[in-house]
């Protein structure tokens, strides 16, 4: 994430609330970048996108899993998706008990990939044909979220509690079972690929009675509403995409200003995008829809509104412009700091190469680098590592379905240090010790074979500063 930017964690923290962070992270499992380093005092969480990627503890399955607990690896017991609600619901009643606020941060790792379940309870979606890990796994939370809501109302939280349910895409795999008759999935441009659930619950609150307010609102609306609705402090010289939604919550306000939004997926290319503005809907570059009469979104009637077209396509190029230059900011990992010493750089961080899942990995042919910033000079050791440090495979071995890579050398390059050293048959990683001074950089790491032909990098190298 741009280090620039202050975090809802952050902003909640210095505005006296304890934060605590439970099951999904993936903005960074490096220096500076991990839940820690970005406002939240608790966090139990997976490495990167799900359980069972290249930054997750190796040999995690969802059951008695190892998650990273603040600044050190523990082992819990059960189910993930238990653990993260039993964890956050323990950690909850100590700021109540201290009758302190809190903001709890709970985004669960289902029903992600893989779709692993428990089978005693997969009989109800077999019999209806249904993906039934993927439906279990949504059952799974259900089951959860009665528990917390239990929870709540047992410790006297309930009333004065803001308690929000949302997702972060629409359906991966439900959309042939049911899809409000929308078209589209997970990633995809149409409405079902990105049109999410937004529930929000506070008795005390004055939100009024259950209903369903239709009115084009955003992730980007989350902050500055939360920040309206606790009273929170505003740091100084924000500003914010995104809009106020009190009034609707709270009926004052039936209508939002009318405004344009964007969605975009992935490595960004112009006009892979969708435009939304009131129940117009543009996808790409020339095809347009109106959900009033065409939420399946079939008939393409660009060439009847013309100016309507002008008008989102110019939103866009404007979004754009400022857009992709953001993205293309180079955010660094930082070594050379107490707050994380040894630390771990993973491939999944890597520029040049894109390595994040096990398959990857196990290919044994990528190369990549990391943008680095050095916060102290001094003396640095790295070990290079193929395969993850938990499971103690030698470098040019096969594990599981990972085949085996003759690596017979290898090699770090940081700024003016390049170095090379043979491996040994049964080497699990290489070990450098370099002098690094105070700056930016980039770190390349190579496997070569005895020839000195490039094979991969190093997916996992683990840093340590010694001052």
């Amino acid at each position: 994430m741009r280090h620039d930017l202050p975090t809802m964690a952050e902003i909640f923290l210095d505005s006296g609330y304890r934060t605590g962070h439970f099951g999904k992270w993936h903005l960074g499992d490096s220096y500076p970048h991990r839940p820690l380093d970005r406002g939240f005092e608790e966090t139990i969480h997976h490495g990167a996108w799900a359980i069972t990627s290249i930054a997750d503890f190796w040999g995690n399955d969802y059951w008695d899993d190892t998650y990273k607990h603040n600044r050190k690896l523990e082992r819990y017991q059960g189910n993930c998706t238990d653990v993260w609600f039993d964890e956050a619901m323990a950690w909850m009643k100590k700021p109540k008990d201290a009758g302190q606020p809190f903001f709890c941060y709970l985004p669960t790792n289902y029903p992600h990939s893989p779709h692993w379940a428990d089978k005693s309870y997969l009989a109800p979606y077999e019999r209806e044909g249904l993906p039934t890990g993927f439906f279990w796994q949504i059952a799974n939370i259900d089951d959860n979220m009665g528990r917390l809501v239990d929870m709540l109302e047992a410790t006297g939280l309930a009333e004065n509690t803001i308690v929000i349910f949302m997702t972060d895409n629409s359906t991966a795999r439900g959309d042939h079972v049911f899809n409000t008759g929308m078209r589209g999935n997970k990633t995809e441009l149409w409405e079902g690929g990105h049109r999410v659930p937004f529930w929000i619950r506070w008795p005390a609150g004055g939100v009024g009675k259950p209903r369903d307010i239709d009115e084009l609102t955003h992730s980007q609306d989350l902050l500055p509403t939360l920040i309206d609705l606790c009273a929170l402090s505003r740091p100084d010289g924000a500003t914010f995409d995104g809009v106020i939604l009190t009034g609707l919550l709270r009926g004052t306000q039936t209508q939002l200003a009318h405004r344009k939004l964007v969605v975009q997926y992935g490595e960004p290319k112009k006009w892979e995008c969708a435009v939304l503005w009131k129940k117009w809907r543009l996808v790409g570059f020339d095809q347009l829809y109106d959900l009033r009469t065409d939420p399946h979104q079939d008939k393409n009637i660009a060439a009847d509104y013309p100016e309507v077209l002008k008008a989102l396509r110019d939103h866009y190029k404007t979004w754009w412009s400022s857009a992709i230059e953001e993205y293309q900011r180079v955010k660094y990992l930082h070594i050379g700091s107490e707050r994380s010493n040894p630390m771990v750089f993973y491939s999944s961080d890597w520029k040049g190469a894109h390595a994040d899942n096990f398959n990857q990995m196990a290919e044994g042919n990528r190369i990549g680098y990391w943008d680095v910033v050095v916060e102290a000079g001094g003396e640095y050791e790295f070990k290079l590592l193929r395969w993850p440090i938990e499971s103690r495979t030698p470098l040019a071995g096969p594990m599981g379905k990972g085949k085996a890579v003759p690596i017979a050398k290898t090699r770090l390059k940081i700024g003016n240090v390049d170095v090379t050293q043979e491996t040994s048959d049964g080497d699990t990683h290489a070990t450098f010790h370099v002098e690094l001074k105070k700056g930016k950089t980039r770190v390349y790491t190579w496997f070569l074979d005895k020839d000195g032909k490039e094979l991969c990098s190093g997916y996992q190298s683990v840093v340590r500063w010694k001052p």
